[in-house]
């Protein structure tokens, strides 16, 4: 087996040479590398949890800051520091509810209590106010559980019990990497199809004859696209061209040999052709917190003239994107500037760089940002592989994935220190 070290700076590398193509790409292989960090890693009898989770931390903070504006590597970062959380609750939750303090003399308890992994006590009081509380009229109806049941006349085995405790120790002490490790790989099969999830909505929002915008080029909207295309609807798709890397011409080939109707147009004719469309369909770089989206220049100006025009703004988005940050927060790195060779050939320009005013400062600036910010209040709907929401449900649709512990990933020094 290589050494995990070896595989966290080859991935690092990658990420800083920008060799990984697209956030699926990239949220799939963090995801990958994450489940190798905790199958290596060796956890203590206690405070197992604390232990993968500094694993995860120490590994997440050289990703992202490898690559700052691939929002996808802290968001599955995240996301896997929740889904220990969430394992090592869920173990509380069993532990707690076997150990039924209520019936147990002290020594009893104090023997029970030792049988069983030391957890956080974070998890043991969360733990504590889901079993403790008022049982429910269903559990009422069904009786006693099986489980309580079942530990009495475990209790009950005497000298037998004390045999196959160091056993119990130790397939207990495992139980929890087993869990995360296979609720980290549900995580990269929703990744590995988030595109199929999202394409199998198309027939309810694409309808006949419609005209449909979009521009540069998506995968998720080229499935969602051609998803819809086989199932018998006939529309016709404009695609803005997406300058200066013109990526729109790629997905126009892609659609135009799926069998769709397309046409190709300027950026700058999008306010002009918008009143014939009935929908806008763009995909995203990043949905932050609060509804907004980091998507690909050009973007905001497509929202502006949808909106002037009363044409819907839709956002097709797989849940590996969906960031619990906001935009204004010091974490986030809302765009990159690419190379000015886009723009302009290279000695093009060559005289208007000679530094001519006496000062050292040349008389010609190019700017090539990357991506644009949408604000909320001009996105109509977001479609994710969960479903459609609305902007202002967001927050609550990415609370649903990430604990509010994790949102700063490296911890801050102790004063001491």
């Amino acid at each position: 087996m290589p050494d995990m070290q070896v595989l966290v700076n080859d991935f690092v590398n990658k990420l800083k040479k920008r060799k990984i193509e697209g956030s699926q790409a990239t949220a799939r292989m963090t995801a990958e590398l994450l489940r190798s960090v905790i199958s290596h890693q060796r956890v203590p009898y206690t405070n197992q949890a604390e232990a993968l989770m500094d694993a995860i931390r120490a590994v997440g903070v050289q990703l992202i800051a490898a690559n700052p504006i691939e929002l996808a590597v802290g968001n599955i970062v995240r996301r896997v520091l929740h889904i220990i959380r969430e394992e090592e609750l869920s173990l509380a939750t069993a532990s707690i509810g076997g150990l039924n303090l209520a019936t147990l003399s002290d020594d009893e308890a104090d023997d029970e209590i030792g049988d069983h992994p030391v957890l956080s006590a974070a998890a043991v009081a969360a733990a504590s106010r889901s079993t403790l509380r008022a049982p429910s009229l269903q559990t009422l109806l069904e009786g006693v559980p099986e489980a309580t049941a079942t530990h009495h006349a475990s209790s009950s085995g005497g000298d037998s019990d004390g045999k196959s405790k160091s056993a119990d120790k130790s397939s207990r002490s495992r139980k929890l990497k087993h869990d995360v490790i296979e609720a980290v790989n549900e995580l990269i099969q929703d990744i590995a199809t988030c595109h199929e999830q999202i394409a199998e909505q198309a027939v309810e929002h694409i309808h006949q004859n419609e005209v449909i915008l979009t521009l540069g080029r998506s995968r998720t909207v080229m499935e969602f696209l051609c998803a819809a295309k086989e199932k018998k609807r006939s529309f016709r798709v404009f695609v803005a061209e997406g300058a200066p890397r013109y990526q729109g011409h790629v997905l126009a080939k892609e659609l135009v040999s799926r069998g769709l109707q397309t046409t190709v147009i300027t950026d700058s004719a999008v306010f002009a052709m918008i009143s014939r469309v009935n929908m806008v369909i763009v995909g995203a770089h990043a949905v932050m917190a609060n509804g907004g989206i980091i998507a690909p220049v050009g973007l905001n100006m497509v929202a502006l003239a949808a909106q002037r025009h009363a044409v819907p703004f839709v956002v097709l988005a797989g849940s590996h994107k969906l960031c619990p940050l906001y935009p204004h927060s010091p974490e986030v790195l809302l765009n990159e500037l690419k190379s000015p060779s886009d723009l302009l050939d290279f000695g093009e320009f060559s005289d208007c760089m000679d530094f001519g005013s006496g000062n050292g400062v040349p008389l010609l600036h190019v700017v090539n940002p990357m991506f644009d910010y949408v604000p909320p209040k001009l996105v109509s709907l977001f479609i994710t592989d969960t479903g459609g929401h609305n902007a202002s449900y967001m927050y609550r649709l990415i609370a649903d994935y990430y604990s509010a512990n994790d949102l700063v990933i490296q911890r801050r020094p102790a004063s001491g220190n």
